[in-house]
């Protein structure tokens, strides 16, 4: 996985901290540490850093990385976290595998990411065993190998991490490192999608408008679809649109319908040809309306 911006990297970054890999909080039995962590003292930090204590060393190098309190210096970041790292703090050795993957601070190297990001994985992190499982998916660093890829999402998948229960959906979609089951993929999908994750209702979406791995049922359908459209998915207000076009699990409604394909296509969709059709069964006045709605949802 390339990382190729300095936004993508604090993305990576505050991902890590959301999902536990880069938490600042943990307990220390030392006050003078744990008044340092609470305070974000750089100067307290920096001398427990140097005295070799590894959150410390980790503390500062996510500081580094965001530039909290500090200059941002992905040098100076990878420095501290490697020497977290080298301890083996798991969080360190996560992030340290970020700057890798992206060249911040260190030459690109995807072999090292993986390395790093496997030591990690290895003692349960749920952010590097979900981008270990992405380097064996994209043969990144790592032969291509999609069992391996699975396996290392899986485990991601049933700490409860969204993003891995949204891959391995996929995964069991298309029968890539796994027997093709449709109703696994849904299941996985279903996880991720209650935890809110856009493109996982978007999936699950489309599995009930099909009636693949569930009982084909438009309305659930069209449910799942508006979760994600109001979130901003484009693939799931494009086909809300569609199904308000085609009056399947909602009242047929054309102003509805231009609306989400106008925003569907905002979003990279190109539904242009279906919105074109539509727009010659809608008066003037319908048209008109159906973009101040989506010029409204814009602004939200």
């Amino acid at each position: 996985m390339k990382f190729t911006s300095i936004m993508m990297l604090a993305m990576a970054v505050a991902s890590a901290v959301a999902t536990g890999s880069c938490n600042e909080s943990a307990p220390t039995d030392r006050d003078t540490a744990s008044s340092a962590y609470e305070r974000k003292d750089v100067a307290a930090l920096t001398a427990l850093a140097d005295q070799g204590d590894a959150k410390a060393q980790f503390t500062l190098g996510v500081r580094y990385v965001t530039g909290q309190g500090v200059p941002q210096d992905y040098a100076t970041a990878a420095s501290w976290l490697r020497k977290a790292a080298d301890q083996g703090n798991a969080a360190a050795q996560s992030c340290l595998g970020f700057m890798y993957a992206g060249g911040k601070g260190v030459a690109q190297d995807s072999a090292a990411a993986v390395s790093w990001y496997r030591r990690a994985a290895d003692q349960g992190n749920v952010s590097a065993q979900y981008n270990l499982g992405l380097m064996y998916t994209n043969g990144q660093g790592v032969a291509q190998d999609y069992a391996a890829a699975a396996s290392w999402l899986r485990k991601a998948a049933e700490q409860g991490y969204a993003d891995a229960q949204t891959m391995l959906g996929t995964m069991y979609l298309e029968g890539k490192g796994v027997a093709q089951d449709d109703a696994a993929a849904a299941s996985w999908w279903r996880k991720a999608a209650d935890q809110g994750h856009a493109k996982a209702q978007s999936k699950l979406g489309t599995m009930y408008f099909l009636g693949r791995g569930v009982a084909q049922d438009y309305a659930t359908a069209a449910s799942w679809f508006r979760k994600a459209a109001d979130q901003g998915d484009g693939d799931a207000q494009s086909k809300l649109g569609s199904m308000y076009f085609l009056g399947r699990g909602v009242a047929q409604d054309y102003v509805q319908a231009h609306k989400w394909l106008n925003l569907g296509a905002a979003g990279g969709q190109d539904d242009s040809k279906l919105r074109d059709l539509i727009a010659t069964l809608m008066t003037p006045d319908q048209i008109a309306e159906a973009q101040r709605l989506a010029s409204e949802w814009k602004k939200k």
